[in-house]
């Protein structure tokens, strides 16, 4: 399943000292929520992204948890105030406490 999973990110590239920008992200994500069954009747263990961390050079951004009622590819979107160049760290972490990472430099002029 690892391998199936994939960060997705929307972040402009350059931007104004002080600009407001939008910042979208999506991770591919089967999210079980442990209420289904398999073939069998057995039931399937829970399996979800459960924290979403961004940080812009290192400094915290975003901290969300999630709970079972999230979606299968949770896209969330956000806005972030730009005031020097720099990088957005995206940190996904799972039930299972795998995690994923995807960065995106920021450009300011």
């Amino acid at each position: 399943m690892a391998d199936d999973i994939k960060p997705r990110l929307r972040v402009p590239t350059t931007a104004k000292k002080g600009e407001v920008i939008e910042v979208k992200t999506l991770i591919t994500h089967p999210m079980e929520n442990g209420q289904r069954k398999d073939a069998a009747g057995n039931v399937i263990s829970r399996q979800i992204v459960n924290a979403l961390k961004v940080t812009y050079n290192d400094k915290p951004v975003v901290n969300v948890k999630l709970d079972t009622a999230v979606a299968a590819n949770p896209f969330m979107s956000f806005f972030v105030k730009v005031e020097e160049s720099g990088t957005l760290k995206f940190t996904w972490t799972d039930d299972d406490k795998n995690s994923w990472t995807a960065e995106s430099k920021i450009e300011v002029a």
